[in-house]
């Protein structure tokens, strides 16, 4: 990932999108990120917390975007919909996971 990379990744357990802050090699585990949090159709700010560092092998999806700017990132309609599809995809995973928890419980 170059330097200004923009993506969708897992942080914290939650899909955002991130920024790479410096470029990356291939075989690196960590990545040096800004994230991002959703704040209409296609914008996202940079989040409460716009630093992380997260394992490589939490990209989800990565887009032929590269900005330099770190306050706001607009998608392109087919990326905001990818983004859309892997949220609703590990929101849907987790809420399975807790009715299972919770049916062994009964």
């Amino acid at each position: 990932m170059n330097h200004g990379t923009v993506a969708v990744a897992l942080v914290q357990r939650q899909v955002m999108i991130i920024q790479a802050c410096r470029s990356h090699a291939r075989h690196d585990r960590w990545l040096d990120v800004h994230t991002y949090v959703p704040f209409g159709d296609r914008l996202f700010l940079a989040s409460p917390v716009p630093y992380a560092r997260i394992a490589s092998s939490d990209l989800l999806a990565i887009f032929p975007l590269r900005t330099p700017t770190t306050d706001m990132i607009e998608l392109s309609e087919q990326g905001y919909q990818e983004f859309l599809g892997l949220s609703t995809k590990h929101q849907l995973k987790y809420e399975n996971m807790w009715r299972r928890s919770k049916a062994r419980r009964h």
